[in-house]
C-alpha cells in the first residue's frame, strides 16, 4: 500500500515556496504539501491550531525572526529539511544529527535525496536526535515574539487605545468589530480578521470561524452538538453571544482550551 506524507512549508518569499512546492511534486509524488508559512507569527499559530505534519521544509532566516524559535515552543518531532542560504560550513552539524539541509536555489536532486532520508525516518519511526536542540540553541539569537498589545477603537469620531487583554472576541459583521470582557462594542479599523489574526498571540486567541477570534479568558462554556460541531459561549454580560465551531476544528480547540 501506497503512503502518503503531509509536508509543510515554511518560507516568507512566495515566489520559492512555489517553487519549492512544485520540485516537491516532481521528484516525491507521495508528499503532499498541506500549508506554506510565510511567517514565524503564522508558524506558532499552525503549529497551535494543527496537528504535526510528516515532514516539514523550513527556511532559517524569516522576515520576522529567526525559524529556530518554533522549536523553542513545539515539540517538533518530525523531520525537518531546512532551506537556507547559509554558508554550508555553518551548517554541516545537520548531516551527522540526521537533520537535512539544502541551499538555495535548491538542487532537485538533492531535493530527493533529502526527503528520501526523511522519508526512511519516518517509515522506520526513528526519533529525531536530542542534541539537535543544542545546535538550533547555538544559532538561535532572535529577541522573543512579540504581539499587539493595544487596539485604537473609533468612539465617535474619536480614537482610543484598548488593552488586548481586555477584548473578549474580534467580530466580522458588516464591519470589523472588538467586544470587550465588560460588553462594549467598538468599529476597528482592519479590512480583515485575517490582518487582526496576525497580531495575536495564539496561545491566548483562537479562530473560531471565519466570523470570530475568541479570547480565552472570555470561554463561559463550550457544548458538543450533535453533529460533532461545537457551541461556545462567552463570559457574562456576553453570555448570550454563541459562537459554532465546526466539526474539523473541534479537537484541536478542546486541546488549545486544555493547557
Amino acid at each position: 500500500m501506497n503512503l502518503s506524507f503531509k509536508a509543510v512549508i515554511i518560507e516568507d518569499e512566495e515566489i520559492i515556496a512555489t517553487i519549492l512546492r512544485e520540485k516537491i511534486k516532481s521528484v516525491a509524488h507521495d508528499i503532499e504539501v498541506i500549508e506554506v508559512l510565510s511567517s514565524l507569527k503564522a508558524a506558532r499559530r499552525w503549529f497551535m491550531q494543527n496537528a504535526m505534519p510528516d515532514l516539514i521544509f523550513m527556511d532559517i532566516q524569516l522576515s520576522d525572526g529567526v525559524s529556530f524559535e518554533i522549536f523553542d515552543q513545539y515539540a517538533i518531532n518530525c523531520p525537518v529539511i531546512f532551506t537556507t542560504a547559509y554558508d554550508e560550513y555553518a551548517i554541516r552539524a545537520f548531516k551527522v544529527n540526521g537533520v537535512d539541509y539544502l541551499l538555495k536555489p535548491v538542487d532537485e536532486e538533492e531535493l530527493k535525496k533529502a526527503i528520501d532520508k526523511c522519508r526512511s525516518i519516518i517509515n522506520n519511526q526513528h526519533k529525531l536526535p536530542a542534541d539537535i536542540h543544542q545546535f538550533i540553541q547555538s544559532f538561535s539569537n532572535s529577541q522573543p515574539a512579540s504581539y499587539k498589545e493595544k487596539f485604537i477603537v473609533n468612539v465617535r469620531n474619536q480614537w482610543m487605545p484598548v488593552s488586548t487583554g481586555n477584548i473578549a472576541c474580534f467580530a466580522k459583521e458588516v464591519l470589523n468589530y472588538v467586544y470587550l470582557l465588560n460588553g462594549e462594542k467598538y468599529i476597528i479599523d482592519y479590512s480583515s480578521l485575517e490582518e487582526v489574526e496576525e497580531l495575536l498571540d495564539p496561545g491566548k486567541f483562537y479562530r473560531a470561524n471565519r466570523q470570530f477570534i475568541i479570547n480565552i479568558e472570555a470561554v463561559q462554556t463550550v457544548k458538543p452538538l450533535d453533529n460533532s460541531k461545537l457551541m461556545v459561549r462567552l463570559k457574562e454580560p456576553l453570555h448570550k453571544m454563541e459562537i459554532d465551531m465546526s466539526r474539523l476544528k473541534a479537537p484541536d480547540f478542546k486541546k488549545w482550551l486544555d493547557r
